[in-house]
């Protein structure tokens, strides 16, 4: 599949996505926000939906509209008394009807928006993928420089208060890089699906590792692998590339089920190899991040 030169794109773009959407994904199922991906992806419909009637780019609209967004379901979430799920739903119904209102109104219908719904990795061009690794390069960045106070949020928001950091601003930067993510992943894997490369990765890693920084590292191997396979199985057998990466996520989901129920039973039997001592109450921002256990 290498010979074409749309190929060769896609499958540096699949790499991109493979690697980013898991790095953000496991932060967000840390704080329990698997849904946020999600909801993010139907808000960005009303940013492509603007970009097309304006007859400006839909990726640019998406990106703004999506951040946005990001930020107000933060504060929805922050400040309302009916909590994050809600603030979710409201926003998650809003962008939707308002992609398909604005894409009705520039002379479309539904249908125009189906390849940013499913994905289209084949049509990206030279000029996307500059873009998307713009994009990619800054959030893995983000991760890279805020990852031990993103962590410690994710972990306990009342000990990251109490340790002084600013919980506001990094509960919001992690809502906006997610954001950012869907935009990367939906010419790929599409609105309706990016956040189950955002999440399967990572729910397939906790199966086999314990320490948060394992479990990252492991989702994002996933995440490439899902990805890159699943492009050249859709290549292979003329499947639509954005349902073949995430069935084959969830295959892979699967698999570390199983070996990690092996693994367990045979730890059993054998009994540990040692003691793990806990780190000392309120240590806060000291505690090593490879040392916490991801998701209880």
């Amino acid at each position: 599949m290498l010979q074409y030169d749309f190929m060769r794109i896609a499958l540096v773009m699949a790499v991109l996505i493979g690697l980013t959407a898991p790095a953000v994904g496991t932060f967000i199922v840390q704080r329990k926000l698997s849904l946020l991906g999600d909801g993010i992806g139907h808000i960005a419909l009303t940013g492509i939906g603007l970009g097309l009637l304006t007859s400006t780019s839909p990726v640019l609209g998406a990106l703004v509209v999506s951040v946005l967004g990001a930020v107000a379901i933060e504060v929805l979430r922050a400040r309302s008394r009916s909590g994050a799920d809600v603030a979710l739903a409201l926003l998650f119904y809003g962008g939707l009807a308002g992609g398909v209102i604005l894409t009705n109104a520039n002379g479309g219908s539904g249908t125009s928006l189906q390849s940013y719904l499913f994905g289209s990795i084949t049509s990206v061009t030279v000029t996307d993928l500059y873009v998307v690794a713009g994009l990619a390069a800054a959030v893995l960045g983000i991760v890279a420089l805020f990852g031990r106070e993103l962590f410690l949020l994710c972990q306990d928001e009342e000990v990251a208060r109490a340790s002084g950091l600013p919980v506001r601003f990094l509960s919001v930067l992690i809502a906006a890089t997610a954001a950012v993510t869907v935009v990367i992943s939906m010419r790929a894997i599409g609105l309706l699906l990016v956040s189950a490369l955002m999440i399967v990765p990572v729910a397939a890693a906790q199966q086999l590792t314990r320490g948060f920084r394992g479990t990252m590292l492991v989702a994002m191997a996933t995440g490439v692998l899902s990805a890159v396979s699943g492009l050249a199985g859709s290549f292979q057998y003329d499947l639509p590339p954005g349902p073949s990466i995430v069935l084959l996520a969830l295959a892979l989901f699967v698999a570390a089920v199983a070996g990690g129920t092996l693994v367990r039973r045979r730890r059993a039997r054998t009994g540990p190899s040692g003691e793990t001592v806990p780190a000392a109450a309120g240590s806060g921002v000291e505690t090593r991040v490879d040392a916490e256990v991801m998701g209880g």
